[in-house]
């Protein structure tokens, strides 16, 4: 087994002096993974010992790369489901302006209006679910959750059945795969 020279690299005038220090400081170095001292050590024994140590550090390797690999899949797949999550989030403003135009078409007498802006409605709608999004069902006397709606205000309820329920949904909620990108907004009975 090779010791390292502690005085290597140094600048000193006598270098035959050092390796004399360093040769009587060999005995000094102590056991090597609790067995006999590295002298007693045979030379099949000492390569024994060294696989021993190589397959460890392989092992240990291979279950860190291993661990890497589950890891970024895992990533990679979390990135694919939201990866429309920003562009989704910026086409609800326009799906909602969209739903209250609906609303006000429906009232027109003119048939065709109707049937060809339901029939683009219908259609928008449907693209975002094919990517995704789902909205969230809360409707009035539902009761009131924190983690599925946000509350923007307060009021008398209007019958004793709807205290700490939802009186009145403002804004739709909406979700991509299991994570809400929006909170539907409800005004809630005290």
């Amino acid at each position: 087994m090779k010791i390292n020279n502690p005085f290597k690299g140094k600048n000193t005038m006598n270098t035959e002096t050092n390796e004399h220090e360093a040769q009587e400081l060999a005995p000094e170095v102590s056991e090597t993974e609790g067995s006999a001292p590295a002298e007693e050590l045979s030379a099949e024994q000492q390569l024994e010992l060294q696989l021993a140590q190589e397959k460890d550090k392989f092992l240990r390797l291979f279950a860190e790369f291993e661990n890497y690999k589950k890891r970024t899949s895992k990533e990679r797949l979390e990135l694919f489901k939201t990866a429309n999550q920003e562009v989704l989030v910026a086409l609800l403003p326009v799906l909602d302006d969209f739903d209250r135009a609906m609303e006000q078409i429906q009232k027109s007498a003119d048939e065709a209006l109707v049937k060809g802006v339901e029939l683009i409605h219908e259609k928008f709608k449907s693209t975002l679910v094919a990517k995704g999004l789902e909205q969230v069902f809360l409707q009035a006397g539902d009761a009131f959750d924190a983690d599925f709606a946000e509350a923007i205000t307060q009021i008398p309820a209007p019958t004793e059945d709807l205290k700490g329920k939802i009186v009145d949904v403002i804004e739709k909620g909406y979700k991509l795969g299991d994570k809400i990108i929006r909170f539907p907004k409800v005004v809630i009975g005290q």
